[in-house]
């Protein structure tokens, strides 16, 4: 796609992966505009838009006027959402209003105000639950273990919906843990990725919970690099993917890369689950993403080593702003 002119909305703009994208996106011509809430416990933080000509929009999607928002956009990038695992245990309703309720607004004004722009949503591999077999692929059945999965998978389907009934190109990519620049590191609400990041700057040693549990990071210019081919490639459209990363590593091998990375004498501590964790904990996750590469020729670029050693460098500078 030539994104020069394009007219671009991307919800959750000021947030990790928002923000991501609209600097991609502005870099490549496109005319972007920002959609945030700025809401409080999220990943939104206004500079993570620093140095991207992009037009900022401050509305809560629940009861903005959408409309006019949605107005003319060529494409649709939809990263608003509230991803708190334990915020959405704490608060249920307050988590569909957001993942579920405020995604049929939005596909209601669309509809009206921008009825042939394509879409692509942020979902997650949360989706799947404790997984039954490993690689998940994406006929792995949907057990969402929290009221976040829950209200996650209804705003997913109803965008799904909106393709079979209404004809519109949307794309669902469910993502793994990504981690990167413009991250929130101030705690772990985001992924634990975050608060490790933090604590290795400030010289604290960091948890690492169980730590025998699999994960594959994905880079965040490489999750860019998968949203804006996603939105270019006209066969994926009515389609859900799976978006993976780097070859899986135990919890306990990603902290060890991280010290090693950081070279500066950081530590961690090996800790049991918090109670309150242990629960909703999916155990070992690592996606079969071979049915995005096939369709697309999209693979991730940034190991796991170079991309921890990317974020730790971007915040080094940064590190006061962001907490």
């Amino acid at each position: 796609m030539d994104w020069q002119r394009q007219k671009i909305l991307v919800t959750g703009g000021a947030g990790f992966l928002g923000a991501n994208l609209c600097h991609a996106l502005a870099a490549r011509g496109a005319r972007v505009t920002a959609l945030d809430g700025f809401l409080f416990g999220g990943g939104a933080n206004r500079l993570n838009l620093d140095g991207a000509d992009v037009k900022l929009v401050e509305g809560d999607i629940r009861d903005l006027d959408l409309h006019n928002l949605c107005e003319g956009h060529d494409v649709i990038f939809n990263c608003a959402a509230q991803t708190s695992h334990m915020g959405g245990q704490r608060d249920p309703l307050s988590d569909i209003a957001i993942n579920a309720m405020a995604q049929v607004r939005l596909i209601q004004a669309a509809r009206e105000a921008a009825p042939n722009a394509i879409v692509v949503h942020a979902s997650t591999r949360q989706l799947y639950g404790r997984p039954h077999y490993l690689p998940v692929d994406e006929n792995h059945p949907v057990n969402p273990p929290d009221a976040n999965g829950v209200s996650k998978f209804a705003g997913e389907q109803y965008w799904m919906l909106e393709h079979r009934v209404h004809n519109r190109p949307v794309v669902s990519l469910r993502l793994t843990n990504c981690y990167g620049p413009r991250l929130r590191i101030r705690d772990a609400r985001q992924t634990f990725l975050g608060i490790w990041i933090r604590c290795v700057l400030e010289n604290k040693p960091f948890e690492v919970w169980g730590g025998e549990q699999l994960r594959d990071l994905t880079y965040v210019d490489d999750v860019t690099e998968a949203f804006l081919t996603a939105a270019a490639t006209p066969s994926c459209h009515g389609n859900i993917y799976n978006i993976g990363g780097s070859p899986p590593a135990s919890l306990l091998e990603l902290a060890e890369v991280t010290v090693r990375v950081a070279g500066n004498g950081a530590t961690f501590i090996k800790k049991e689950f918090p109670t309150d964790r242990i629960s909703i904990d999916i155990g070992s996750y690592h996606a079969n993403d071979s049915a995005f590469r096939a369709a697309t020729g999209w693979s991730p670029k940034i190991g796991l080593e170079e991309g921890i050693g990317r974020s730790l460098d971007w915040y080094r500078s940064r590190l006061a702003a962001y907490l």
